[in-house]
């Protein structure tokens, strides 16, 4: 009998990741393709950007498509109408025998914890907390989008640099270093040739900015640094609400950090430890990936 093979999908507005396992979890190869997600309602996932990923993955180890099982973590499809709608696209492509879609919370709570008690906190292109308690209950902070949510994510600390470059140049704000090096970073000969810059932007665009602005506050930029210190006291209020919401905890539980800027290296990752140590929770210190646990979710499917 042939060996059964799955793929899991990490999915992000900078990146597209794939992870092809077998059925007795090891991992045979590993691919990573452009932007996942779309600014657009009807389909917020870029299926041939996924796609992209499963045909290299499946290539790289010699496996012939579509695989027995697919599972893929997106930001942006809490609803089940969302995840229906991707579902269906992925099926018609024929990546998998078997398709599901679930959040990139998911995907990563289940690489941290499996099936047990604990929180999540993601900070990438976007941000949220998603957590289980002791006795099963589920809930999430934040994850509502670029609109309406986002605090702390790099997107969120991307635009805050860009509108005090705005105040900045117009003597609104005080004077900050972000002016000049945003400026360089997206080509614009004056602060004024930030309005298109930003209007066409993609989300993935700004939240790129996160970085330099992470450098200038290293450097001991004032703006810089309150950018920093507010996004991670907004990080720091996704877990203490998902602290509370869930309560009571017999033990102080595991809170697992996630994405670019709060995994182990990542440039907030240090703020944020000092921050969380005021609550009741313990910073997992392993790295978590999202792409190994929506592998290890498609196993079971």
């Amino acid at each position: 009998m042939a060996t059964r093979v799955v793929i899991g999908i990490d999915g992000g507005g900078t990146y597209t990741r794939a992870l092809l396992m077998n059925e007795s979890g090891r991992e045979l190869s590993r691919s990573q393709a452009g932007p996942a997600l779309t600014d657009r309602a009807t389909t917020p996932v870029d299926v041939d950007a996924v796609s992209a990923a499963v045909e290299r993955a499946a290539a790289e180890a010699g496996v012939r498509l579509p695989v027995d099982a697919l599972c893929a973590g997106f930001a942006g499809v809490g609803r089940e109408v969302e995840r229906k709608t991707v579902e269906d696209a992925f099926s018609a492509r024929g990546l998998a025998s078997a398709v599901s879609v679930i959040t990139d919370g998911e995907a990563a709570f289940f690489d941290a914890f499996r099936d047990g008690p604990g929180l999540l906190l993601v900070a990438g292109t976007g941000s949220l907390a998603w957590g289980r308690s002791e006795d099963g209950r589920q809930a999430r902070v934040g994850g509502w989008g670029t609109l309406l949510g986002d605090e702390g994510s790099g997107y969120d600390i991307g635009r805050s640099a860009l509108r005090a470059a705005a105040r900045a140049a117009d003597g609104r704000g005080g004077e900050t270093a972000l002016s000049s090096r945003l400026m360089d970073q997206v080509g614009a000969e004056q602060p004024d040739r930030l309005i298109p810059w930003a209007i066409g932007a993609a989300k993935s665009a700004i939240a790129a900015l996160a970085p330099t602005v992470c450098e200038v506050a290293g450097e001991g930029d004032r703006v810089a640094l309150d950018i920093i210190a507010a996004a991670i006291e907004a990080l720091a209020a996704h877990a203490a609400t998902l602290l509370q919401e869930l309560a009571p905890w017999n033990a102080d539980p595991g809170i697992a950090l996630v994405g670019g800027l709060v995994a182990p290296g990542g440039p907030l990752r240090a703020g944020l430890v000092e921050v969380l140590a005021g609550l009741e929770c313990v910073v997992v210190e392993q790295a978590v990936e999202p792409v190994r646990g929506a592998a290890l979710i498609a196993l079971s499917l």
